[in-house]
């Protein structure tokens, strides 16, 4: 028996263990439990702790009661560069009004589940548990990851608030747009491109990563933090920043050209030695402070109808070739809501002779602040994609704003 199997033999028959409800829910002797139910329960939760990957890249707050919850819109501090004598000070006035994003739970939880005919089988064989465990909390974790990447797509679209007290003109008020990467501002090879030849698809690896250098120097340039950035990409644009200098043709020899990220002291030392696969969907590189991670998730899809959630995620990604190529943020820009968690409900149905679950969450999302989120998206496009102005970005891509002032 593997490390992994459970052993069942001081245990009821399993017909016992099915068949006495009670037992199952209140306790009952010893021997006489239903213990398929919180095993299969941790594995779901367990599934959906190992893929998921969005909710941790983004700002994630739990919800105690109600449906809403309130960000507000800081200020800018004034300044009184000579404070003359007996000279009162009544405080930044062009302030004071309450200025605050809402960000509200999904009106219906999402939830995976199947029915089963046979729940000895699922006691007796763990491969088969476990393999039903993981397709349910991994089809919860990709649907909550595309909830998400939803979003940050739509706060590459959405523009800063004309009242936002932290823009207009002066030293102290430089909040503006951060740009968004396509052909009118130099991306004429953008990765993963249907097609693209291996020449192309280094020059679009090339031009991400000086995305992800004018991206930071946007962020100083806004006063913003520079810890927790991110860029999200597909796994062909990952492995193709990490083969950077990498030999291709026997003329790339000549020289003794070394990869970039190839873990080489004298490259700088970024990445990891390409003895190293890097296969796994939570491998990660590192850029100028910038964390590169790879996912299936970003919604490069006409998910309009209905695909993801609520209306408000269906967004259509495609925009006739597959838009958004890479996302570029930081980690203040979305917030996740969850009100809770995940939760696994099973069920014997005698009716049927069968047994139903089901795995749920009632979760939300909200744009936070769009300055901090960009988008990279094929520079093969035409039409209102091929421009960098954040407006035409939506309309091209069918996205409504869902960055509002909400306060009073």
């Amino acid at each position: 028996m593997s490390d992994n199997s459970f052993n069942f033999s001081n245990q009821a028959p399993f017909s016992t263990m099915r068949s006495d409800l009670s037992g199952a829910t209140s306790g009952g002797t010893d021997g006489n439990n239903k213990q398929w139910l919180p095993i299969w329960s941790g594995e779901v939760m367990y599934a959906y702790d190992q893929f998921r990957m969005f909710d941790s890249l983004v700002d994630s707050r739990s919800i105690e009661s109600g449906r809403v919850m309130e960000f507000p819109i800081m200020g800018t501090v004034d300044l009184k560069t000579a404070w003359g004598a007996g000279e009162e000070l009544l405080g930044n006035t062009n302030d004071i009004s309450s200025k605050t994003i809402s960000v509200q739970l999904d009106a219906r939880p999402i939830a995976t589940h199947f029915e089963l005919d046979n729940v000895d089988l699922m006691i007796s064989q763990w491969e088969y548990r476990q393999e039903l465990a993981r397709q349910a909390g991994q089809t919860m974790a990709n649907a909550r990851d595309l909830q998400i990447s939803a979003f940050l797509t739509r706060a590459a679209g959405n523009s800063i608030l004309t009242d936002d007290p932290r823009s207009g003109t002066g030293w102290n008020r430089s909040l503006v747009d951060a740009p968004i990467y396509g052909s009118e501002n130099g991306f004429t090879a953008v990765a993963d491109l249907d097609g693209a030849t291996q020449s192309a698809r280094t020059e679009g690896a090339l031009e991400v990563l000086a995305a992800i250098e004018d991206f930071m120097v946007h962020l100083q340039q806004i006063d913003a933090s520079t810890d927790g950035v991110t860029l999200v990409t597909t796994p062909r644009t990952f492995h193709d920043i990490r083969a950077l200098g990498v030999a291709r043709t026997a003329n790339d020899l000549v020289g003794g050209t070394m990869p970039m990220f190839g873990g080489v002291a004298e490259a700088g030392g970024l990445g990891a030695g390409l003895g190293m696969g890097m296969n796994g969907l939570g491998d990660a590189l590192e850029y100028m402070g910038c964390r590169i991670v790879k996912s299936n998730h970003l919604v490069n899809f006409d998910a309009s109808a209905d695909e993801i959630g609520e209306s408000r995620y269906n967004i259509n990604g495609s925009a006739s070739g597959g838009a958004v190529k890479a996302l570029l943020f930081q980690k203040g820009g979305v917030a996740s809501l969850a009100k809770t968690g995940l939760k696994v409900d099973t069920v014997d149905d005698i009716r049927r002779n069968t047994v139903f679950t089901v795995a749920s969450m009632l979760s939300g999302t909200g744009v936070l602040r769009p300055e901090l989120c960009s988008v990279v998206y094929g520079a093969d496009i035409s039409g209102e994609i091929g421009s960098t102005d954040r407006a035409k970005f939506a309309s091209a891509i069918e996205i409504t704003p869902q960055y509002k002032n909400t306060g009073s």
